[in-house]
């Protein structure tokens, strides 16, 4: 078998879902994410965004968006900022759990663009600022596992 990476290009329509909570980030994990899917070459028709309520939402929606087959990969953002109860512990691992789920269930690759911190002064640094784009950096990381997904399913019928 060749060696086979996965590079940053069009392989399919892409969708982006994004939790309303804690918006002020959102919005701009978003705009990270469709820079890069534009400067990986997708047309703004080529991508679908999809807003829930929260972080926790992420994984129900990922599972509704990989069962109608029509994406090549998702792309999942939230923001998720510790309080002084339990709520974070909960909601942030189960987006993750969930999103993972998902993943694995349908070989279908999910970035995870959830941003799970202390302070929203950290979310604002990672969501366009001194920590760079987690939205860019979830999108790039789901283009280019599906671009070796494709590869690898291309070697398989190959064969």
């Amino acid at each position: 078998m060749p060696d086979i990476s996965g590079r940053l290009r069009p392989s399919g329509r892409v969708a982006i879902l994004v939790s309303r909570y804690n918006e002020l980030v959102t919005t701009r994990l978003l705009d990270g994410a469709l820079a890069c899917c534009l400067d990986a070459g997708l047309r703004r028709d080529e991508l679908d965004v999809v807003w829930l309520p929260g972080a926790f939402e992420l994984g129900a929606a990922a599972s509704a968006a990989a069962a109608t087959g029509r994406y090549s990969c998702l792309v999942a953002l939230g923001a998720v900022v510790r309080g002084d109860t339990p709520h974070f512990e909960y909601v942030a691992g189960e987006a993750a759990r969930a999103l993972s789920s998902v993943a694995v269930r349908h070989a279908l690759p999910v970035g995870f663009g959830v941003l799970t911190v202390n302070t929203m002064a950290q979310a604002l640094e990672r969501a366009g600022g001194s920590a760079g784009n987690k939205g860019h950096e979830a999108a790039a990381a789901a283009l280019e596992t599906a671009d070796a997904i494709a590869q690898l399913r291309a070697f398989d019928a190959a064969d």
